[in-house]
This record gives structure tokens, sequence and C-alpha cells, in this order.
């Protein structure tokens, strides 16, 4: 079975890894088709088009943006087979998104010192961030400032949505995140719909997305055979995805690279959609 992942951070946003080390080790580890997807930005991109040109990698541009429903985070995966992220009006919209999350992060390391006594060091915060600041670099920043905590504890207890410490992005909606995608033209994808917990699946596939990742690495069997067959029933395609942020085999909430086995006939439907639309193929071509 061909490997496909079309979930991948790199260090742009909260991956550990830059673009050149994801696409050479998504070469080492036979991955036939990629996709970088890094958080409400897409500055790791132009670096991984090059790294997958020399590597001969086919590798599809694409991201992951933030909206808000029913009082939680929904993540849509967009990808752009025609390289139309690269339009100003849209590179502008995610330059607002990052300048709002640069002031988020603020507040957050505030309200840490605030309610937990906890101290970090903003400006050496924001050195270590290429890209957004997201959760997990404030995580490492406790850790590597000396404070006795596991990720886990400081996820579940200090930095969780229920803590006083946090912050919430602006709030965009799934509509209007939908929108802006589709208008650079990118394909649309619900993400991990199995962390959703404030809205049935069964609701959300009412929105325009053109397809769901059904094949997640989180999911249970039951849970992919339930997305699978949500997602033929409501017209929607179908994606797999490892959320893969640089960790080893071993991370308990993201998956290894390559990791989401998903047959090539299931995904024929969502590699027909970019393949209609793909303009900027790789070295090799994007072939299926």
């Amino acid at each position: 079975m061909k490997k496909y992942d079309f979930h991948l951070h790199t260090n742009a946003s909260d991956g550990k890894l830059s673009s050149k080390e994801l696409v050479a080790l998504a070469k080492k580890e036979n991955i036939e088709l990629m996709a970088i997807t890094d958080h409400d930005n897409t500055d790791g991109i132009e670096a991984g088009i090059k790294a997958a040109k020399e590597l001969n990698v086919n590798l599809i541009p694409g991201i992951e943006l933030s909206t808000q429903h029913n009082h939680e985070n929904i993540h849509v995966l967009g990808y752009f087979p025609d390289y139309n992220f690269r339009s100003k009006n849209f590179q502008d919209f995610l330059n607002d998104m990052k300048n709002q999350r640069l002031q988020r992060g603020k507040k957050i390391v505030d309200n840490l010192y605030k309610y937990f006594n906890i101290k970090i060091d903003y400006n050496k915060l924001i050195s270590n961030v290429n890209g957004v600041i997201a959760r997990p670099h404030i995580a490492r920043e406790i850790i590597s400032s000396g404070y006795d905590y596991s990720w886990e504890y400081i996820f579940n207890n200090i930095i969780s949505s229920d803590s006083p410490a946090y912050v919430p992005n602006k709030k965009l909606s799934v509509e209007d995140g939908l929108k802006v995608l589709k208008s650079v033209n990118a394909v649309t994808v619900l993400a991990h719909p199995v962390l959703i917990k404030n809205t049935p699946a069964k609701e959300m596939v009412h929105y325009a997305f053109d397809g769901i990742e059904a094949v997640y690495s989180q999911n249970t069997e039951e849970d992919t055979e339930f997305f699978i067959k949500l997602a033929k029933e409501n017209g929607k395609v179908v994606t797999c995805g490892s959320d893969f942020h640089g960790g080893d085999a071993g991370d308990k909430k993201h998956g290894y690279i390559g990791s989401t086995k998903c047959p090539e006939e299931l995904l024929s439907p969502f590699l027909d959609l970019i393949n209609k639309k793909w303009l900027h193929p790789m070295s090799a071509g994007y072939v299926h």
C-alpha cells in the first residue's frame, strides 16, 4: 500500500522539524504524496517546495486554519494545488491572524505569572518561534525555564481551555474560514473530526467542506469506519493525516509521519480533485 500523509507540521508553526527536514523524512519513509499544513500560516511552504524539487518528492502546499464553532476550535485543512496561497489578500489575512496570535501569546504569558506564578521570558519565546505562537511553544518554554511539570500536566491544567491563564484565539467562524480558503481556490477538509466534542460530526458535514479527514492518527477503527461512511453519505472526499509534529512513533498526541493507512481507492476522489487543479507539479509531477 502506498503511503500518503496530508497533515504535517513544521517549525513554521508548532512542529519540531524545518520544512527541509520534514521533506527529507518523508523521502526516507517513502511517502508517495505529502502536504505541509502549518497552523494559520504558509511560511514553511516555499522552503518545502524547494526541498521537494531537490529530493523528487510530491508535495501539496497546505494550511490548517483555526476557526471557532459552538465554543470550541474547529480546524480546517486547506490544500492549494494552484499555489494561490501566494495571493496578497490571503497573505494579508494570515499576517493579521499572526499578529493576533502574538498578542494572545503575550496575554497568556502574563496570565501564567498572575494565576500560577510561572514566569517565562516573552522575548525569548518570540525569538524561538519562526511563525505563529501556539500553546506547544508556551509549554516548551515553561519546561525549558526550569518548571518541573510534564507536557501533559501543562496542557491539561495550566494552559487548557478551562484554565484562567487561557486566552482564546480571535473568533473566525467556520463559514468565514471556508470562504477565505475557497477565495484562493483551496480544497477544504474538516480536520480530525474525532477531536470535536461540542458538535456532532453529522452536523459539521453540512458546512461547505470538500472532504473529511476520516483516517486520523487518534481514531479507533470504529471511528474511521464511521467517518468514512459519513463522508460517502454526504458526498465528501476522504483524506488521511498523521498530524505529525516531529515527535517519534511514541508521541501520544500526534501520529508518526505516514502512519495513517489509507488505500488509494479510498483516496481517489480527493486525489482526482487535487489533480483537476494541479498547475504546479513537483519535480516528478503529481502522479497517482
